[in-house]
Order: C-alpha cells, then structure tokens, then sequence
C-alpha cells in the first residue's frame, strides 16, 4: 500500500491518509470543502461547497497519478437532500461526460457547518 499526501487537498484532521493506493485502485478519504492552506472554514454557498470539495479530491487523485475521469464510485454526504440538485449540478459539470457510480447519502451534520462530504475509488 501507498499513502498519499498532498499540500493541494487538505490536511487531514485526524488519523487518516488523504488517499491510499492499492492494487490498481486510490481509495479517496472523505473531502470536506476546505480551501487548503487556509485556517478560516468559509462556509460559501453549497455550489461553492461542492466545487471545493471535488477539486481537493482531485488533488488527492492527481497526487496518485489519477484523475477525475478514472473514478469508478463516488460517494456524497449532503447534510439536506434538498441541496441535490444544485450539487448535481455543478457536479454534472466537473465529471463532463463520465458518470462513475454514485451514492448521494443524506446525513446530518457536517464538521465546521459544511453541507457536503465526498469520498471516490479511482483506477490508477
């Protein structure tokens, strides 16, 4: 196995890798929207939330030589599954085209008073 670590994606808070690497695949820990590097949780809108979070798992992709395009499962806590569709949205259009499998789970609270989580499995 290969851990992962990137200054593009944000530290992880507790005692977890940012990504591990195993057999052909990345497994992607669960991404908050926090800008990296900065202190101050900004919450932002949830399309805002939504594209910060999937650009630190890209980071976390790209640090182990993956992208976007090779996730093969998502998963997405929304803190209101009324905030769908606007995460559908901008979701639809960083993925493009491609359209992994994907769960859209509907959970309480978030840390920092975020609305959305997201973690992904990509082949390297």
């Amino acid at each position: 196995m290969q851990f992962i670590s990137t200054e593009l994606a944000p530290a992880p808070g507790g005692h977890y890798a940012q990504g591990v690497v195993h057999n052909g695949f990345v497994f992607v820990a669960g991404q908050l929207p926090i800008v990296p590097g900065q202190r101050e949780h900004r919450v932002g809108s949830i399309a805002e939330q939504t594209e910060q979070t999937l650009r630190n798992v890209e980071a976390v992709l790209r640090a182990a030589g993956s992208d976007l395009y090779r996730v093969v499962q998502m998963t997405v806590y929304v803190s209101d599954i009324s905030l769908w569709s606007e995460v559908n949205a901008v979701y639809a259009r960083i993925m493009g085209a491609h359209r992994p499998a994907r769960a859209m789970v509907p959970v309480k609270d978030l840390h920092y008073g975020y609305q959305i989580e997201i973690q992904a499995v990509a082949a390297i």
